[in-house]
């Protein structure tokens, strides 16, 4: 009977030391953390170059300038260059136009964009059809478009080329707005102001 006694009690031990070390164990285990993979190539961490040309008077002078924001709000990331701006989806702040000409810079953001229906972004997305050829859709001024475009990709470098008909965005009292700041500016030789409803889009990325 002792013997008996004496057995389960140093069963009893020793599955109370099991039990022990095990949770012991347990609690001392670090779980590993899963470590997201970042994509060979990456629209976010590339260099992107946003540029846009604007023409005034009869003769067409071209006025240049460019967005020095973008900020890609959906998608972006592919194994590829094309597979990183096919559907990538982006927000432009109209804030961070540059001419090098801050007076014209204000009379762009304030005449211009600032008579549009909240335009505070430009925003759209990438869309590649062929090798050659996409399109954006462009929300501006409360409308939604498509700016159709042609590219090249050789390597890591992208470049993409459109033309926005202004009229396309309803933005015909934007553009008068803006002529109307920048009547004497906007003259040519003839003495007439105009202010073209044409903007030459082209956008330059760096992989």
């Amino acid at each position: 009977m002792k013997k008996l006694r004496y057995s389960l009690v140093l069963c009893l031990a020793l599955i109370s030391m099991t039990a022990c070390k095990k949770e012991v164990k347990k609690e001392t285990t670090t779980p590993t953390e899963e470590v997201k993979k970042q994509a060979p190539f990456s629209l976010q961490n590339a260099k992107n170059e946003i540029k846009w040309v604007a023409y005034k008077t009869t003769d067409k002078v071209p006025v240049k300038g460019q967005f020095k924001k973008v900020n890609i709000t959906a998608g972006g990331e592919g194994n590829t260059a094309k597979e990183a701006i096919n559907n990538a989806a982006f927000a432009i702040p109209v804030s961070s136009i540059f001419t090098a000409d801050s007076g014209r810079d204000f009379k762009i953001k304030k005449f211009f964009f600032g008579v549009m229906d909240n335009t505070n972004l430009l925003s759209g997305k990438l869309v590649i059809e062929t090798d050659s050829t996409g399109y954006s859709d462009i929300t501006m001024n409360g409308v939604t478009k498509k700016l159709p475009f042609t590219y090249t990709l050789n390597d890591k470098n992208f470049q993409l080329k459109g033309t926005m008909k202004l009229a396309a965005w309803k933005a015909e009292s934007a553009l008068d707005s803006l002529n109307k700041v920048c009547h004497d500016l906007h003259k040519g030789a003839d003495g007439v102001s105009k202010t073209w409803d044409e903007v030459a889009i082209e956008i330059n990325t760096q992989f």
